[in-house]
C-alpha cells in the first residue's frame, strides 16, 4: 500500500471521535449534591428563615426551582432507596434506616434493583459516588467506630458488588463526626476505613472537585460523560459539629433569630423541644451556610473546567427537621419542616430557570433525569416515578400525563401520637399512610390493627398545622382518602390497604 495512503489512514482515525467521546458530545453529565436533613425554609431567597446561602440564591436564579417538592418516606435510607431505585419504599423494602436491627429483616438497597447508576454504567458512564450512603444495615463482626458502638449499629461498609455501577467510590454508610469524618475509597477492604481531620462536607467538596479535574485521569475515565453525586451529612445532628467561622456569621443576626423563637410551633422554654430548639438553631443554620459556601466551591470547579453547559447540576435534600418545632425531634412525621425538601435543577440554554409548584415526589427524580439525559428507553418498567422532563425544558405535558394532585407520605410507626403496640416493623398492620396535597396534608395513623387515627392539616388557612381538622370534617377526610390516598396504595400495591379500608371511619 502506498506510505502516504497509509499515513492519511491512520490521520483520518486519529480524528475520528472515539465512542464514548461521542456519548459525551450526545449525553449530558449529572452532578447531584445533597446533604441530610436540610428543610426547604432554610434556603435564603425564600426569607422564611435567615439562613446565609448566596450560592443557592444565584443557584436557584439559574435553575428550575421546584416549590414543593416534598421527601415522601422523610427519613434517611427511605429517601435514598427512593432516589436510587425511582420506587417508593413499600416497593423497593427500605421502608426503615439500614441499622443492625432493620438487618433482621433484611433491610437495605437490594442488589438486584436497576438503580438509574446501573443504567448509565451500562451507557457507558464514569460514576462517582462521595459522602454517605445510608443504604447497608450493619452485619457482625460490627465495624469499630463510635457510630456501632450503642445497641444500635449503624455504620458499614459497601462491597463493590453492591455499589451499583459507582466505579469511583468514597464513602461510608452513616457517621456523624462531622468534624473528623471516616471513608472508605474505592479500593479499601471493610477494615481499611481512614478518618480525616477536617469538616465533613468540606473535604467531601474537596474530593468532588478532584473528581471534577481529573488530573492524570485518576478519577474517572477521561472521554467518557461522568455522573457524580456528593451526599453531605450536615446539616444533620449533631449541631455543634460544624466550624465556627460559619457559627460566627450568625453574629450578627441574633435580632432575626430571636424572632424566629415566637414561631407558636416553638415549644416555649418549659418544654424539652422548646429548649432544644433554641440551642441548636443558629448552629443549624451556621451548617446550612457551611454546605452552601461547599456547593459553591464545586459549581465554580464546574465552570473552571468548561463543563458547566454540558451538566446537569441537581441540588436536594434527603428531607426536612423539625428542629423541635411541633415537639419533634427532626424527621419522620408529615409536618412541612420535615417533608418539604430544597429541589434546584440546573442546566444551561437546557432548562429554563424559574418557579414551579409540581408535587413532584422523589421516585419522579429517576425518570426525570434519565430522560432528560437522553435515556428515556432504559427507563425499567419497575420504576414507579414519572418522568417531568417536559416540565423541565419548558413543554407541555404529554396528553397521557396530568400534573399529580397529590403525594405520598409513608411511614413505618405513627410519631405523632406515640409508640405503636405492634411490632416496629409490621407495616401491613400498623404505621402511617398520608398524602400532600396543594392544600391539605392528611395523615392516617393505624394505632391498632382493627383501629386508625386521623389528622388532617389546611395548610391554606393554617399554613403553620396547628389546629388538626379531621374529627370536625370527616367528609373531607373520607374524599381525601378514596380520591387520593386509595390511589397511592393501589399504585404501591401496599398491603396496608385492606387492613385499613374496612375499619376508616366513614364520612358522617
Amino acid at each position: 500500500m502506498n506510505k502516504q495512503l497509509l499515513s492519511a489512514g491512520i490521520l483520518t482515525l486519529a480524528l475520528v471521535p472515539s465512542c464514548s467521546q461521542k456519548t459525551k458530545q450526545k449525553h449530558p453529565n449529572l452532578l447531584l449534591v445533597f446533604p441530610d436533613q436540610m428543610r426547604v425554609q432554610t434556603l435564603g431567597f425564600l426569607g422564611q428563615e435567615p439562613a446565609i446561602t448566596p450560592n443557592l440564591d444565584r443557584f436557584a436564579r439559574q435553575g428550575l426551582f421546584f416549590s414543593n417538592a416534598a421527601s415522601n418516606t422523610p427519613v434517611c435510607s427511605p429517601y435514598r432507596g427512593m432516589l436510587m431505585t425511582g420506587m417508593y419504599s413499600i416497593s423497593n423494602g427500605v421502608v426503615n434506616n439500614t441499622t443492625s436491627r432493620a438487618g433482621e429483616f433484611s433491610i437495605q438497597l437490594r442488589e438486584s434493583d436497576r438503580t438509574w447508576s446501573d443504567v448509565l454504567h451500562d451507557q457507558g458512564y464514569s460514576l462517582g459516588y462521595i459522602g454517605k450512603w445510608h443504604l447497608e444495615y450493619p452485619h457482625k463482626p460490627y465495624i469499630d467506630c463510635s457510630n456501632n458502638r450503642g445497641k444500635i449499629k449503624w455504620n458499614e461498609w459497601c462491597p463493590p458488588e453492591r455499589r451499583h455501577g459507582f466505579d469511583f467510590w468514597y464513602s461510608y454508610n452513616t457517621y456523624d463526626h462531622h468534624l473528623h469524618p471516616m471513608y472508605w475509597s474505592t479500593n479499601a477492604a471493610r477494615d481499611e476505613f481512614h478518618y480525616v481531620n477536617q469538616w465533613g462536607p468540606e473535604h467531601e467538596a474537596d474530593m468532588a472537585i478532584k473528581y471534577l479535574k481529573n488530573e492524570d485521569g485518576s478519577y474517572r475515565t477521561p472521554g467518557k460523560p461522568f455522573a457524580l453525586v456528593v451526599s453531605m451529612n450536615p446539616p444533620h445532628m449533631p449541631y455543634n459539629q460544624v466550624p465556627k467561622r460559619y457559627v460566627r456569621m450568625y453574629d450578627n443576626k441574633e435580632e432575626a433569630i430571636q424572632k424566629l423563637f415566637d414561631d407558636p410551633r416553638v415549644p416555649d422554654t418549659t418544654d424539652r423541644w422548646g429548649k432544644y430548639y433554641r440551642k441548636n438553631i443558629k448552629n443549624q443554620l451556621a451548617m446550612v451556610t457551611g454546605v452552601d459556601e461547599q456547593f459553591g466551591r464545586i459549581l465554580s470547579a464546574l465552570e473552571e473546567i468548561g463543563l458547566e453547559k454540558n451538566t446537569i447540576v441537581v441540588f436536594t435534600s434527603d428531607h426536612g427537621d423539625c428542629l423541635g418545632k411541633h415537639g419533634m425531634i427532626s424527621k419522620s412525621n408529615p409536618y412541612e419542616e420535615s417533608m418539604r425538601i430544597p429541589l434546584i435543577i440546573r442546566w444551561p440554554d437546557k432548562i429554563k430557570p424559574g418557579t414551579n409548584d409540581l408535587l413532584i415526589s422523589v421516585p419522579d427524580y429517576y425518570p426525570t433525569l434519565l430522560d432528560l439525559m437522553g435515556f428515556r428507553n432504559q427507563i425499567p418498567p419497575q420504576v414507579e416515578g414519572v418522568s417531568y422532563a417536559n416540565i423541565c425544558r419548558g413543554r407541555k405535558m404529554p396528553p397521557h400525563q396530568q400534573r399529580p394532585t397529590s403525594q405520598l407520605y409513608f411511614m413505618l410507626k405513627g410519631q405523632i401520637s406515640g409508640k405503636l403496640p405492634g411490632d416496629y416493623f409490621d407495616h401491613q398492620n400498623y404505621g402511617e399512610r398520608g398524602v400532600r396535597t396543594n392544600r391539605y396534608t392528611m395523615d392516617v395513623i393505624k394505632i391498632f390493627p382493627d383501629s386508625s387515627v386521623t389528622y388532617l392539616w389546611d395548610r391554606q388557612n393554617d399554613p403553620m398545622e396547628l389546629h388538626n381538622i379531621a374529627p370536625e370534617h370527616p367528609e373531607l377526610v373520607r374524599e381525601l382518602f378514596d380520591k387520593e390516598l386509595k390511589y397511592w396504595l393501589q399504585k404501591t400495591q401496599d398491603p396496608w390497604l385492606k387492613t385499613t379500608v374496612k375499619n376508616f371511619p366513614p364520612a358522617k
